[in-house]
């Protein structure tokens, strides 16, 4: 099982285990206290520039879109912001806050997730255990993440079996029986037939809800505008646009910078 995909403190937590830790309230209508922080950070593979000059902090409860052409850094962000790939500008250009006394729980789900020839409900319990949650707790907690997604009565089918649907499913009660923080999508969806996209759809806006902050990358437009609340605009690893959804998406003034691709007329280079 690859750990950025585990719901695991981004850095050891500094007040006990991260299992014991309740979300913190999100005010209504509003968003909570800042997460992490990128100041001037990029990522270079080699000589090439991946990402360059980004600026951005995550706070708890927004749910965010990073959009752009293949190519653009959206991935490249999407795991820096993780943690996995480190700042070519050096550790100070990432920070990560601690509102609550601890770094912030992250989890990262993928296209298609990394599922174990295990049941189900052991997929889960694995991933309570990497994270440290007593014995005592696990099946409690992995049967209420399973029915959380509707999958109760599957717990014990083989998780490779499952459909398409089932198994991004699955991985977010993975992610949700480990109450991250965050959670970072690279296109949940991108695979999925209408309905199965539907079901993730709705399973994302409602951890959102419950207070987690959503960021995902997706280069379906319409996604974009139902599961996010701001969306980064990212082109030739430039972040060159940071706006409300509604801004973005603004028929009567669309943004000039992003005006090509919402238009979908970038040029091929």
């Amino acid at each position: 099982m690859r750990r950025d995909e585990l719901a695991l403190p981004i850095a050891p937590p500094s007040a006990g285990p991260a299992h014991q830790v309740a979300h913190r309230p999100v005010p209504a209508g509003g968003v909570g206290a800042p997460l992490i922080t990128l100041r001037d950070a990029g990522v270079r593979f080699g000589d090439v520039a991946a990402l360059a000059g980004v600026s951005l902090t995550l706070q708890r409860g927004e749910q965010i879109a990073l959009v752009g052409a293949n190519g653009a850094g959206k991935t490249t962000l999407l795991r820096l912001l993780h943690g996995t790939l480190p700042s070519s500008a050096g550790p100070g250009s990432r920070i990560e806050h601690q509102p609550d006394g601890r770094a912030p729980v992250a989890a990262m789900m993928f296209q298609r997730p990394f599922l174990l020839h295990l049941s189900a409900a052991r997929n889960v319990r694995l991933a309570l255990w990497l994270h440290g949650v007593p014995r005592a707790e696990r099946a409690a907690r992995t049967m209420r993440a399973l029915e959380r997604v509707g999958l109760a009565g599957l717990a014990a089918r083989p998780a490779r079996t499952l459909s398409g649907g089932e198994q991004q499913r699955l991985a977010l009660a993975r992610a949700w029986a480990l109450e991250p923080d965050i959670l970072f999508l690279d296109e949940p969806t991108a695979s999925l037939d209408p309905s199965a996209r539907r079901e993730v759809e709705q399973l994302v806006a409602a951890l959102a809800a419950d207070g987690v902050t959503t960021v995902m990358t997706t280069h379906n437009l319409g996604q974009a505008k139902r599961l996010a609340r701001r969306v980064l605009y990212l082109d030739h690893g430039r972040l060159r646009l940071d706006l409300p959804t509604e801004r973005f998406f603004d028929p009567q003034r669309p943004p000039p910078e992003a005006a090509e691709f919402l238009r979908g007329e970038l040029p091929w280079n």
